[in-house]
């Protein structure tokens, strides 16, 4: 799993998260690092900020998809609505403020269809 955020809290939190369940995470605090961790790595999986310095999360999961398509990407954000143009390139969307529960029950039910 690899998990991208410039807010380092954050990413930290969802790492210790993530690994209570189980999962072996990568983390990268913005998008130019994920995208050479994905590249670099065999990732199962992405959970992916979109608003970060330089690349946006949307720009990042163009580049992923691009590299390898197959690959599920979760897209958080503390935007309500983001353009579509952003959300065709990420398998599923969720706001920040979702919650613990939200994130990982969104976050299974992505590798199962995936």
């Amino acid at each position: 799993m690899l998990c991208v955020d410039d807010e380092a809290i954050g990413l930290q939190v969802r790492k210790i998260l993530l690994e209570r369940e189980g999962y072996r995470v990568l983390t990268a605090s913005n998008g130019a690092e994920g995208l050479s961790l994905f590249q670099q790595h065999q990732i199962h999986a992405v959970v992916l900020d979109y608003s970060m310095p330089g690349m946006d999360g949307g720009q990042v999961a163009a580049a992923m998809r691009q590299s390898n398509p197959k690959v599920p990407i979760l897209l958080l954000s503390a935007y309500v609505s983001l353009p579509e143009e952003v959300l065709a390139h990420v398998d599923r969307y969720l706001t920040k403020g979702d919650g613990a529960v939200s994130f990982l029950e969104n976050l299974r039910l992505l590798l199962k269809t995936c």
